[in-house]
């Protein structure tokens, strides 16, 4: 088998389980050298252990591959500087940072707490920023210095965030958030030899095992959604063979890859200045327009969603 990513370096954070743990592995089972981060909290964001990170550079090591473990909370500014300072002490360099650690605190949103949706935008973007930003400089500098990059930042968005969920207020605007970032940061860091991408992985993990049945899962079910599915297309994105795509969101459930479409301005009309007269034009305008999608990214109507007629 050809290795992708052969001699690049990368950080994956929430590399312990689920869906960041099969990343760390494939990657190293293509020849990159991994930093496997994580600070091994609960699902919710409450402790701290680094057991399941080190069980998967243990793994990564009996296989031939080179792995360091990292505790670092991505969230806290300064210590996701001495994460990407790690890998290149570590490994000589930096090539490809996975931004994948993440928590829920799910509920609707007359219940949530402001705990509830501080922490969670904590961990997801400004976790996504934190790494992003210092991995950022390095690349520039290097550029700057006259040498060449080909590195990539490969974020973690979900279907919640774009498409939307009920009980995920904080979540989902995290993650929308996340996919936001990826577009914009595309355009800033591609003269820098970077080029960025996002996913919006479905998979059963420890975090959404629960929320897709538990242990009514059934084993075809679980193999037609292992996190490995996500991490195929992560690796190739991290490799060489990706240098030309770059501001993408990729939507990934199972074996099916598809490209999530950004916001585009739909049916145009022209108003009057008179809000009296604006309800027959905005009719004729969401006759016209698509309709939000579900968690598929597929348009459907139903109780909850924006109408197509008013």
């Amino acid at each position: 088998m050809s290795k992708l990513c052969e001699g690049r370096i990368a950080i994956v954070t929430g590399a312990g389980r689920g869906i960041g743990r099969e990343h760390a592995l494939m990657l190293a089972e293509h020849g990159a050298k991994v930093i496997v981060n994580d600070l091994g909290g609960e699902a919710s964001g409450e402790g701290e252990d680094l057991t399941p990170a080190q069980s998967v550079v243990e793994e990564i090591k009996a296989a031939g591959g080179e792995a360091e473990v990292n505790g670092a909370d991505i969230s806290d500014f300064d210590e996701a500087k001495t994460l990407v300072q790690q890998a290149i002490d570590t490994f000589g360099g930096l090539d490809i940072v996975v931004n994948n650690a993440g928590i829920l605190r799910d509920r609707m949103v007359f219940s949530m707490t402001e705990e509830d949706f501080d922490i969670v935008v904590k961990v997801h973007l400004k976790g996504t920023f934190n790494l992003t930003h210092h991995s950022s400089v390095y690349w520039r500098e290097r550029s700057k210095a006259g040498e060449e990059n080909d590195a990539r930042i490969i974020n973690t968005s979900s279907p919640s965030g774009i498409y939307g969920n009920i009980g995920q207020f904080n979540y989902g605007a995290a993650k929308a958030g996340i996919a936001a970032m990826t577009i914009i940061s595309a355009m800033e860091l591609t003269k820098y030899g970077v080029t960025v991408n996002c996913l919006t992985p479905n998979a059963v993990t420890r975090l959404t095992e629960g929320l897709m049945g538990g242990d009514a899962l059934t084993d075809d079910v679980r193999e037609a959604l292992s996190p490995r599915w996500i991490a195929c297309v992560v690796t190739w994105l991290a490799s060489g063979e990706s240098a030309g795509v770059t501001g993408r969101v990729f939507d990934v459930q199972g074996k099916e890859v598809g490209i999530a479409e950004s916001w585009i301005k739909g049916p145009v009309a022209e108003q009057n200045g008179d809000p009296t007269e604006l309800k027959p034009l905005i009719a004729d305008l969401m006759s016209k327009a698509q309709l939000n999608a579900d968690m598929r990214g597929d348009p459907i109507e139903e109780p909850g969603r924006p109408s197509k007629t008013i």
